[in-house]
């Protein structure tokens, strides 16, 4: 199909529906428009809204194998040619509100030379600002430079998400130097957030490496190069992820050896205060028995003597264990 009609994409309640105009620009799809290579059409669904489901269903333009992919069954980053199109799935930095941005955000795409179909549920910030981009006439002229444009936004997040998580352990490990343990669970939220991100955005990063080698039709050259460039800047953000998580792995090393230090200290200043005790404990257990014969028991100073010393047997023993260096 050389041509697709404008009305053949006309769709309730669609997110976005945008013919890019060749130049950078994007103007809405009617339904008297001519969708083609030179001016490509964009459909962003949300794949719950119901004239989307029927219409990732029901459509032509979609080939079969790829309408269970587009309405949310696929989770992981991948990338596979199906006829005249690729089938991707990305992922992205989750910014909506009352989420964590490790929740991230599933996004999915059928692409050929001269339709984009992509669909999501959560909301990904990294459309929003090509679509801005676009409005302001600036954007991409084609599904190739569309893609970059998306995946390099993408890949921005990521890296932007990696580096406050370094800054984070940072933190730490100076607050840790002057001996200050961080709130219970802030490490260990912030070792799952580095393994989350590992794990996706290394699949994602072969996504891009393979888009930028496969000699696919809708792509020239300069966006090859362009997906090789951002392939190999996820790949530095995975070596800081790799980096981190031994780092944080370090860290908790580090903090259960100052708890430990700190208790084996109040240990053993409870077992020298016990030291100190022991004598008067014994003496005022012997001298409260409550017998006959308890020597001082008929005399009026007989108790003061008897405190002056425990006072001294007390500084005695605490002499003793400063001259031993146990104090």
């Amino acid at each position: 199909m050389d041509v697709i009609d404008g009305s053949q994409l006309h769709i309730a309640d669609a997110v976005y529906a945008f013919q890019l105009d060749g130049k950078g620009g994007v103007t809405p799809i009617g339904p008297q428009d001519s969708i083609t290579s030179q001016q490509p059409g964009w459909l962003h669904l949300d794949y719950a809204h119901p004239a989307s489901q029927q219409w990732l269903s029901e459509t032509p333009l979609l080939p079969d194998s790829v309408r269970d992919a587009l309405a949310g069954d696929s989770t992981r980053p991948r990338v596979a040619r199906q006829g005249d199109g690729t089938m991707i799935t990305l992922r992205g930095i989750n910014f909506n509100v009352n989420s964590r941005p490790d929740q991230l955000v599933t996004f999915r795409v059928f692409i050929t030379d001269k339709l984009i179909v992509s669909t999501r549920h959560r909301k990904v910030y990294s459309i929003d600002e090509v679509v801005d981009e676009l409005q302001s006439g600036v954007g991409p002229t084609d599904c190739g430079s569309w893609l970059v444009e998306v995946s390099d936004a993408l890949t921005d997040h990521a890296s932007e998400f990696i580096e406050d998580l370094h800054d984070k352990i940072i933190d730490l490990e100076d607050a840790l130097l002057d001996q200050q343990i961080p709130e219970r669970g802030q490490l260990a939220l912030i070792r799952k957030q580095l393994i989350v991100l590992r794990r996706y955005m290394a699949p994602q990063r072969d996504v891009f490496a393979r888009l930028a080698s496969d000699r696919l039709a809708w792509m020239s050259d300069d966006d090859r190069r362009r997906m090789q460039d951002i392939a190999d800047r996820l790949g530095r953000g995975l070596d800081d992820l790799d980096g981190s998580i031994a780092r944080t792995a370090i860290l908790a090393d580090e903090i259960t050896s100052v708890l430990a230090d700190a208790m084996n200290r109040r240990t053993y200043t409870m077992s020298l205060l016990a030291m100190v005790f022991l004598p008067a404990t014994f003496l005022t257990g012997l001298f409260g028995v409550n017998l006959g014969g308890i020597p001082g028991g008929d005399k009026p100073f007989g108790f003061a003597l008897f405190c002056l010393l425990l006072v001294a047997l007390g500084a005695g023993v605490t002499w003793w264990l400063k001259r031993s260096r146990w104090l």
